[in-house]
């Protein structure tokens, strides 16, 4: 479902993404780790088609992003690193106004708006201004809207950032619940706790190329890590090294 293909970014001398290939196929969630620049989100807008490549190609659901944009991106739903919200409106409002962007119809988006305040746990707020809700429920409500119009590809850029544990939990049940019903999910995070507990397989990027990709298991072998080897020991195996150690503690900052 989601094809990058030599994918780089370049400004000025700097590059930003460095020749990426990844295939996640349908039903997969694939997490994608690294440190601040390591250039997680630069990747991530230009999967959505917001920021242009240097160099390569994206392809959603089969779409080349490039040649075919609308198709591609009717398929995807987006939650950015810092999504923006109309909190003038109730949080049903704004799931309202989202479901009309996508020109669904009324008598659908309402079924699904109540469906989708029910799972994220919001009913009793659907009425209020989104300006009085918590960060976490802002978080919840984004992440509401972006399944709005139940995509087939949700990319998802810190997810977890401000939620309490009660929400973590819900996101992190609620994305393995989209993957069993076929949904192709890209998920970045800082925290290897949440890509071990999530995650069908894990990339790593550091300095804009991917150092390493596979499934917990794959990385072991890959690495020659004992069966109960934690996510950092395996990265420690594979890549080693101060940089590696100073990559750690920055993810887990």
């Amino acid at each position: 479902m989601i094809e990058l293909v030599h994918l780089s970014k370049r400004y000025g001398t700097t590059l930003a993404v460095d020749d990426v290939n990844l295939s996640v196929p349908a039903g997969e969630v694939f997490g994608c780790l690294g440190p601040n620049g390591a250039g997680k989100t630069t990747t991530i807008r230009m999967m959505m088609g917001l920021l242009q490549p240097t160099s390569g190609s994206v392809r959603l659901g089969g779409y080349d992003l490039a040649t075919n944009p609308i198709a591609a991106k009717q398929l995807c739903g987006f939650v950015p690193d810092r999504p923006h919200i109309y909190e003038k409106l109730t949080g049903a409002e704004f799931l309202d106004f989202i479901a009309g962007l996508y020109h669904m119809p009324a008598s659908e988006s309402a079924g699904r708006r109540d469906e989708l305040l029910e799972m994220f746990d919001l009913v009793e707020w659907a009425a209020e201004l989104v300006e009085s809700y918590s960060h976490g429920m802002k978080q919840r409500l984004v992440m509401a809207a972006s399944l709005i119009h139940a995509p087939r590809i949700l990319i998802v850029d810190e997810p977890m950032v401000g939620l309490d544990p009660r929400g973590a939990r819900l996101l992190k049940r609620t994305l393995r619940q989209l993957a069993h019903n076929g949904v192709t999910v890209f998920m970045s995070t800082h925290s290897l706790e949440v890509a071990a507990e999530t995650c069908d397989r894990i990339g790593i990027i550091h300095q804009g190329r991917l150092i390493a990709v596979g499934t917990m298991e794959e990385l072991r072998r890959q690495a020659g890590q004992h069966t109960s080897s934690n996510l950092e020991a395996i990265f420690l195996k594979l890549t080693g090294g101060e940089d590696v150690a100073e990559l750690l503690t920055a993810l887990r900052a």
